[in-house]
């Protein structure tokens, strides 16, 4: 099995400028799924499984940057993928969202697309404004079709008072309790989560991008060193503030 979701989010930072974060975790039971699954940059967020084909993420990417939209992008890229039937493919930018399932994928295997729409709080008293948070999940080789949902509405009851790595790994870890893999033989597994900001940071904070490689347990792994990582980066801005 493989489980992922990508999100992106609208919000405003410190000084009242408009900025997007996108963001996506995956999980597996396989090793090293963050060297071929996650994708993500300041254009948009992507993840390629099931037969997984890295190219996928890296071209999604790329085209992102060059302004062409997530659905136009990860659709040209599987109508010339012959081996598109076995692919699951999906991501968003900050218009938009695509999710493909090839009908030859194991299942229980589909995806989920949605939209959630908030008030952010003004400044000075102003009237708050709406924004939109757009999310896709994915997974294969599953228990069943509650595994995704349960990834997805995790993900949709998360406060965006807490950070978007910690409610992508959550979002994962709902998926996992709904039932998860189907394939309990197989103890080795793994997880990632990535995220990135068009904000500009001095210091890019280490908790955005983290690997859980092989273990047996990856996802309470992956909130472990979340957490580490956390505290030696607020360490470390503590320490060369000035």
């Amino acid at each position: 099995m493989t489980l992922s979701i990508c999100v992106h989010e609208e919000y405003v930072d410190a000084d009242g400028v408009d900025q997007h974060r996108f963001g996506v975790a995956v999980t597996t039971r396989l090793p090293g799924v963050g060297a071929l699954c996650p994708f993500a940059s300041e254009h948009g967020a992507v993840a390629t499984q099931a037969v997984t084909n890295p190219e996928l993420g890296r071209k999604g990417l790329s085209y992102l940057e060059d302004g062409v939209a997530v659905d136009d992008a990860l659709r040209s890229l599987l109508n010339a993928d012959e081996s598109r039937a076995e692919r699951q493919l999906h991501g968003v930018d900050a218009d938009g969202t695509f999710a493909f399932t090839g009908d030859n994928c194991l299942g229980w295997a589909g995806h989920r697309e949605g939209t959630r729409h908030h008030e952010e709080a003004g400044h000075h008293g102003e009237t708050g404004r709406r924004e939109r948070d757009n999310y896709t999940v994915a997974g294969n080789l599953l228990t069943d079709e509650s595994v995704v949902d349960a990834t997805a509405e995790s993900y949709e009851r998360s406060s965006r008072d807490r950070l978007l790595v910690r409610r992508l790994i959550d979002a994962l870890g709902a998926g996992h309790t709904a039932g998860g893999d189907k394939r309990d033989d197989l103890e080795i597994q793994s997880a990632a989560v990535v995220v990135t900001s068009t904000e500009d940071r001095e210091m890019e904070p280490y908790y955005n991008d983290l690997r859980v490689d092989a273990s047996k347990t990856p996802l309470r792994d992956l909130r472990e060193t979340f957490a580490l990582a956390r505290e030696g980066y607020e360490a470390a801005i503590e320490k060369y503030a000035e």
